[in-house]
């Protein structure tokens, strides 16, 4: 995709004049969220550690004026800090700060087998990596007394037993702060949401898996409550377009769900059911 911001008329594009900062912005929601944040007409700094990938995208953009790469390790404060300092140089301040880098860890869902120093690593970029992206973004958006920061965090955020342990319990971490931070910050104007997709074939989960993209869309469509719609990245990246939008002002402290409404439900019992009567019949007997 050309990077050309022409496709969205100027009078309807709906980040102009924002900057923002998009951690992990160098593939999958990241990239998703950066190629929508710049058709709508966003300034954009992508941190992330893959710098082949960042340059590469800001190449595939082709918006030299409008977005920008840095190194950053979401781990390092130093690096966060230079991050937020080179969007305001860079670009005169920071309205959107979307922590969004995060990393699944192992697949270790039996707790007396778990690998200790995989919980620490997890906790580590999920949980301090958004803390550090909060806290420097505050540094600069509480003196202008607005702008918005968000987080990912994941439907293992609100449904238990399909992740890891790690990976659940950080995501659960991220909800938790998200709250907290929107009680503090909302004095200042500025607000504060999750966003918590299901599983998306993304280049982080098929590798995780060690499966084809084909193949988790396979499951994600079989075990989905909302049948005919496969979900991508860029239903992250809308939703991120969304809570960092002025068409959202009043919403803050919000997680909001991407997932196609399967974690209000389990189909546990009802598969249980058709698996030893089978179907049930599609006319009603008097």
């Amino acid at each position: 995709m050309n990077g050309s911001s022409s496709e969205v008329p100027t009078s309807t594009r709906r980040l102009e004049g924002k900057v923002a900062i998009i951690t992990g912005g160098a593939s999958g929601f990241g990239e998703s969220t950066a190629r929508l944040f710049a058709r709508h007409g966003a300034k954009i700094v992508i941190a992330d550690v893959q710098d082949d990938r960042g340059q590469s995208l800001i190449r595939d953009l082709n918006l030299p004026e409008q977005i920008s790469y840095v190194h950053c390790d979401v781990t390092s404060d130093a690096d966060v800090r230079n991050a937020v300092d080179f969007a305001v140089s860079q670009y005169g301040g920071l309205d959107i700060m979307f922590n969004n880098a995060g990393i699944p860890g192992n697949l270790d869902f039996a707790i007396a087998d778990a690998d200790n120093d995989n919980f620490k690593r997890v906790f580590e970029v999920n949980v301090y990596g958004s803390f550090l992206g909060a806290k420097h973004a505050a540094r600069v958006m509480i003196p202008a007394r607005k702008g918005v920061i968000l987080f990912t965090s994941s439907i293992a955020s609100v449904v238990s037993g399909e992740s890891p342990h790690s990976y659940a319990a950080s995501k659960h971490a991220v909800v938790g702060m998200m709250k907290n931070l929107c009680v503090e910050l909302g004095q200042y104007g500025i607000r504060v949401n999750c966003i918590s997709p299901c599983a998306v074939a993304t280049p982080l989960l098929t590798g995780s898996m060690g499966v084809d993209k084909a193949v988790v869309d396979d499951i994600i469509c079989a075990s989905a409550t909302l049948k005919g719609v496969v979900p991508t990245a860029e239903d992250v990246a809308e939703a991120a377009l969304f809570l960092g939008g002025d068409e959202s002002r009043f919403v803050s402290g919000l997680n909001l769900l991407v997932d196609g409404g399967y974690s209000t439900t389990n189909q546990s019992y009802s598969r249980v059911i058709k698996s030893v009567f089978g179907p049930p019949s599609s006319s009603l007997s008097s």
